[in-house]
């Protein structure tokens, strides 16, 4: 097995410049067989989560990246990174220099899967009712600045409550999918696992319980829009976990192995290479961080927070769990993201138990504090059990905290989160699309993904402010300023981030274009044939 590293082209004032590697030749989907992808993400449908891809809920890295396949958006991620370019549109451009009115033209022809026309009036439909539900996922948040949408004939114009100069790229996200009120109501959610778009491929699954095990996307023969398909026919199939996962890439069952291998896969297939089997590094743009709910007692103080900041030794983490495949990370804005300052260092410094006895001392707080860290067992990955245990005895060997831990698997971590059942969890973040915004947003605003008691109203105003910007590298000011007060606050401590790996059989093209940074799945990319 040969190992590749890619690099991807910097998003323009956003990235950090990098060099672009060559990509292996285009290929075809050879004898017609489906291209088999295993994941270990879980797709479950119960009492609490009873629409998971229904896209004015969804709102994780698994369901998008079904609904990416199915769904089309005005604007996507072009390969390689970049400024949103049209797809169901044929241009889209903002109509004054404030960027507060926003106005796409869709392409002629469009229509749904099941042949009906796409219209004006069906965006329009689309995006108000993912505002009407207004589901307490946190996916209205990403469109929430929506005033009016009007529309014209094949025309439709957004008008924006403030400027947003991210607003194209908020219309390249699954919450912005075109639906039809054929097979959605206006104003609640549906239900099981549906999904009927004008996107690239058209879905079906097979189910166990209440669970996806396999979804099967078929190459949709009305689709008309920006994206190149290279394959006919590619199956999602679900694993309960990595390990499972890997042994059917080894036996043949699947052709490629995707989110979330274990660092021990990674590590085995980088020393030691099976033949026919080759790991791909992409670079990736996840973090992982702790949450609080600000409102319960045990971690009300903020300085039970900034000492469990002092005290968190990110590099032992980073190193020991994950290896290779992470590195510490003092902000919510990763490394690779050009307005991110090391805010938690500057703030904190090297991890320190005095320093963390001193901000307990002056605050009067009673140790040890007795604190329990939830984590969910089976969405980020089998590393994230061990994360959790040596956070642990990190904080324990302190002195200063009494620290249990609980996995609990995320269909039911993520509700019991949302309505504050934990004072402290443990959560990841992929970026809706590569902007400081996206790391910033979803977890100080208003209606913000981890509904969160938390409110900085200085973090508040800046924020729409950072939008006025076209030029995004001009809004580093303000999330330095934000930064600071996560740092001084800490609703949320920031622990790494992390790269992407994907596993593939040989004889299966476009692997190196499957995932972008923001991890989006690109099962269009693939086929077969020699590199």
């Amino acid at each position: 097995m040969n190992r590749k590293t890619l690099v991807l082209p910097a998003v323009v004032g956003l990235l950090a410049p990098v060099l672009v590697a060559c990509g292996a030749a285009d290929g075809g989907s050879g004898d017609g067989a489906a291209i088999v992808v295993g994941t270990t993400d879980q797709f479950v449908a119960n009492e609490d989560t009873p629409a998971p891809l229904d896209p004015a809920y969804a709102y994780d890295t698994g369901a998008w990246n079904v609904l990416r396949q199915t769904l089309q958006t005005l604007m996507h991620a072009p390969l390689g990174g970049g400024e949103p370019v049209p797809d169901a549109a044929e241009s889209c451009s903002f109509t004054d220099k404030v960027s507060e009115s926003y106005r796409c033209k869709l392409r002629s022809g469009l229509k749904f899967a099941d042949g009906t026309s796409v219209t004006a009036e069906d965006v329009k439909f689309s995006i108000q009712r993912v505002l009407d539900i207004n589901a307490d996922n946190g996916t209205a948040a990403l469109l929430s600045n929506i005033d009016t949408i009007d529309t014209n004939g094949d025309e439709v114009v957004f008008h924006l409550a403030t400027p947003d100069a991210t607003f194209p790229y908020k219309l390249s996200t699954p919450a912005a999918g075109i639906v039809s009120k054929k097979h959605y109501d206006g104003n609640k959610l549906r239900e099981g696992f549906g999904v009927d778009g004008s996107g690239p491929y058209t879905m079906k699954t097979e189910l166990k319980g209440d669970q996806i095990t396999r979804v099967v996307f078929s190459k949709n023969p009305n689709y008309k829009g920006d994206l190149k398909l290279r394959n006919d026919k590619v199956e999602l199939r679900s694993f309960a976990d990595a390990d499972s996962m890997g042994k059917a890439l080894e036996s043949g069952d699947i052709d490629i192995m995707t989110r979330a291998m274990s660092p021990e896969q990674i590590k085995s297939m980088s020393e030691s290479p099976k033949e026919g089997i080759e790991l791909t590094e992409m670079p990736g743009l996840e973090i992982r961080y702790l949450g609080f709910n600000t409102n319960d007692p045990s971690v009300k103080n903020k300085a039970v927070r900034q000492a469990m900041a002092a005290v968190v030794d990110r590099g032992h983490i980073a190193g020991q769990v994950y290896g290779s495949t992470a590195e510490p990370l003092y902000s919510l804005i990763p490394t690779s993201i050009a307005a991110h300052t090391n805010s938690f260092y500057n703030k904190y410094g090297e991890p320190s138990g005095k320093k963390a006895a001193e901000i307990l001392r002056d605050a009067d707080i009673t140790t040890p504090v007795r604190l329990k860290l939830h984590y969910t067992t089976d969405h980020y990955g089998a590393g994230t059990a061990k994360e959790f245990e040596a956070l642990k005895e990190q904080l324990n060997s302190s002195k200063l905290f009494d620290v249990s831990i609980e996995g609990t698997e995320w269909s039911k971590f993520r509700p019991a989160q949302k309505r504050g059942d934990y004072a402290v969890y443990g959560l990841g973040w992929f970026p809706d699309f590569p902007d400081p915004d996206n790391y910033i947003a979803p977890f100080l605003d208003k209606g913000n993904f981890l509904n969160t008691p938390y409110v900085s109203t200085v973090a508040r105003n800046l924020i729409p402010q950072s939008r006025r910007v076209a030029d995004r590298t001009a809004a580093s000011d303000a999330f330095t300023q934000i930064q600071q007060i996560v740092a001084t606050d800490v609703p949320i401590l920031p622990l790494w981030q992390g790269k992407q790996y994907v596993a593939a059989r040989t004889g299966v093209t476009g692997v190196e274009r499957l995932l972008n940074s923001s991890s989006d799945l690109q099962l269009w990319e693939l086929g077969r044939g020699s590199a």
